[in-house]
């Protein structure tokens, strides 16, 4: 098998290609770099800078003929998103129109899309998120990938075309960019907490998410793409574990050595939600697949990595 994986040298992207190559299947990464770091890209992996949103650079794919395509390369930032919604579109939905109907020629009918938790909007802290529930997006993020999910699922029903469209929650975990301070609610924290710098945090303490390890969401990707009945649909990959952002941090600075660390609340970001956390037990249905690691264990697991990176 022959898997293209575009954000391949990003935190999640790249961290999947490494996967498949363990799994004996031959990678191909695509990136711009705007994120993601070339010497992130696994050994092993063959790799094609381009910008998927930019017609002319499908050409240096011409020797690539994949079996399938994990999509995860985009703009991933709802607060992002709202300083900027053109080129969110360009980012996260002309570049899906484009390697879907790439995919196509090539004759690769097998395409995975990495959705977002953010298509649902405002949620409850009683009841978790499912796929029946009605998408309200409160950012242009979650519009654009949610309006992707409808092109797929439109292509695919003029085509021949095999989507599956994964609603990620929260992901963390080692590998995550600490230098990124508008993206990813636990590398944030992270940053600010392996300094010993006062923690601060934009939106209440008692938001919930729902924080989902990236080797779990990893193995979420491969359990759908391996499963025929994944076509077609659009599956949550969450633990259905609410955590509030406050306990959180708690447990986060004991985990760096710094119990005492202040915390800074300061005012929210647009579009951010107080209520998110999703039910994956239609993915679990279909492919046996279930979150393995806890977030205390996580959290220990991505402030292993970054000691070691930091000392090294």
């Amino acid at each position: 098998m022959h898997a293209l994986v575009t954000g391949g040298a990003g935190f999640i992207g790249s961290q999947l290609a490494l996967r498949l190559l363990r799994d004996g299947q031959r990678v191909t990464v695509v990136d711009n770099l705007s994120t993601g770091y070339r010497e992130s890209v696994p050994a092993g992996a063959g790799f094609v800078y381009a910008d998927l949103g930019n017609p002319e650079h499908y050409r240096r794919l011409d020797e690539v003929r994949p079996d399938v395509v994990f999509h995860l390369g985009g703009q991933s930032s709802g607060w992002i998103s709202m300083d900027g919604p053109l080129g969110d579109l360009e980012d996260n939905l002309r570049s899906t129109i484009l390697l879907a109907d790439w995919a196509l020629a090539r004759g690769c009918r097998r395409f995975l899309y990495a959705s977002s938790e953010s298509v649902y909007g405002e949620g409850s802290a009683e009841r978790a998120f499912t796929e029946a529930t009605l998408p309200r997006p409160l950012t242009y993020y979650g519009c654009s990938k949610l309006a992707a999910e409808h092109y797929l699922r439109v292509k695919a029903e003029n085509s021949a075309l095999q989507h599956t469209c994964l609603r990620l929650f929260t992901v963390y975990g080692p590998g995550q960019d600490l230098a990124n301070m508008r993206q990813g609610i636990v590398s944030i924290y992270l940053a600010y907490a392996a300094k010993g710098e006062p923690v601060v945090v934009k939106g209440s303490l008692d938001r919930i998410r729902d924080l989902v390890f990236v080797d779990d969401v990893v193995g979420a990707f491969v359990a759908a793409a391996a499963e025929p009945r994944t076509i077609g649909l659009e599956l949550n990959v969450a633990t259905g574990v609410p955590t509030r952002l406050g306990d959180l941090i708690r447990d986060m600075v004991v985990a760096v050595g710094y119990p005492e660390l202040a915390v800074r609340p300061e005012a929210g970001t647009p579009g951010d939600v107080m209520h998110s956390f999703g039910d994956a037990s239609r993915l679990a249905a279909l492919t046996g697949w279930r979150p393995a690691v806890s977030v205390r264990e996580g959290l220990d697991r991505a402030v292993a990595r970054y000691r070691r990176v930091s000392t090294a």
